[in-house]
């Protein structure tokens, strides 16, 4: 495979990065206008937790038509395609009238995030390898920016008193706009163009990771299903365990995201110095004496710096995965990132309702306890992220 040239790589990183960015601003809009949403259509908790989860079956249902498409047409044109669509889709969220089309709405938001997610996943794993160090970490801290800056757009939509529809139809206008034109290929570039037809691309639809993917798989789902955890069960904690208020207690997945963003900016420093294999081992270790942290001491302070080793050892774990995914040998790169992802997103809706049933049958503490060990098989399985030779 000869190297593309030197601008062009320049160019398609950069194409790759606005993506990232792009697709966590779009899911940064609809987290800061949830409320906005609930209350036009009067939803009670329940009737919202089942729309979330309907749009996590979106994305999970659409991960392996994503696959196909990059396996068939190429990664990076069918980022490009799916982040058009996905930007539109968040209009459909804010035109709906009943929480009926509301659902619908959500679930075709959710597909299309799941497939940009599949897609830019591939596209960056492609990129990456023709750069002289590791990168993925810095695309994923990429959309953590998108996801702040999406936020910070409803934050001032909201003091602006804007309707959901006008705030889209701005965040459209301008952020998906510039993006989606950043990212347009140069003429006759080798990374934007897509691949021959493979076999793979007629395969059975649906399939399970095969040999060392599954382990890698289920590295992923540890992570992800820690992560999950923490964004919806962190502040119960902090405040069941060290009876702080709800305000104090807010601050606990504030400092694990940062913490996660500052980890995902230097993880690939550290990835090129010690290799793949001997971060995720680190990483699985610190996650480890970070729930460790806080579930063996109920001090506020303390749990705080878990929550924080916790951010840090999970950080690189899904970056280190998909790049894995994008080097397989056995599964085509379009296949092997759809079915991490399904494991990853498996871990991010399933956790927080079986911490949720462990901890009405035992205690909070207990529960956390749980994302101990599964940060300890981390460290354990982290051989499986080698990259082939």
């Amino acid at each position: 495979m000869s190297t593309p040239p030197a601008p062009a790589i320049h160019a398609a990183r950069n194409a790759v990065i606005v993506m990232f960015v792009l697709n966590g601003a779009l899911f940064g809009v609809w987290a800061s206008r949830i409320p906005t949403v609930s209350a036009k259509l009067s939803l009670d908790p329940g009737a919202l937790g089942m729309l979330l989860l309907l749009m996590g079956g979106g994305a999970i249902a659409a991960f392996p038509l994503a696959g196909r498409w990059v396996d068939r047409h190429g990664a990076a044109r069918t980022t490009v395609w799916i982040a058009a669509i996905h930007a539109l889709s968040i209009l459909g969220i804010g035109l709906a009238p009943s929480v009926a089309t509301l659902a619908g709405a959500l679930f075709f938001f959710g597909a299309t995030h799941g497939a940009m997610d599949v897609a830019m996943n591939s596209w960056a794993g492609a990129v990456e390898r023709h750069l002289p160090r590791p990168m993925m970490s810095r695309f994923h801290a990429s959309w953590s920016v998108g996801a702040g800056i999406g936020a910070a757009s409803g934050y001032g939509a909201i003091k602006l008193g804007l309707p959901l529809l006008a705030h889209a139809a701005i965040v459209i206008g301008v952020v998906a706009a510039v993006s989606l034109w950043l990212a347009a290929p140069p003429s006759k570039s080798p990374l934007w163009a897509p691949k021959p037809p493979s076999s793979a691309a007629h395969a059975p639809l649906f399939s399970l990771p095969k040999g060392s993917m599954l382990l890698v798989g289920l590295i992923a789902m540890c992570a992800s299903l820690g992560e999950g955890a923490m964004a919806d069960w962190g502040a119960i904690f902090l405040m069941t365990t060290t009876g702080v208020t709800e305000a104090s207690a807010a601050i606990g997945y504030a400092v694990f995201s940062v913490a996660m963003v500052i980890m995902r900016l230097g993880g690939d420093r550290v990835t090129h110095r010690i290799g793949p294999v001997r971060t995720a081992r680190m990483a699985g270790i610190i996650a480890t004496i970070g729930v460790g942290m806080a579930v063996g001491v109920a001090s506020y302070p303390v749990t705080l710096i878990g929550f924080a080793l916790m951010g840090v050892g999970y950080a690189v774990i899904m970056p280190l995965a998909f790049s894995r995914a994008t080097s397989d040998p056995v599964l085509s790169p379009g296949k092997a990132v759809a079915s991490l992802a399904t494991l990853g997103y498996g871990g991010l809706l399933l956790g927080p309702p079986v911490i949720g049933f462990i901890a009405d049958a035992t205690s909070i503490r207990v529960s956390f306890a749980m994302l101990m060990g599964l940060a300890a098989l981390m460290a354990a399985l982290a051989p499986a992220l080698a990259r082939p030779h």
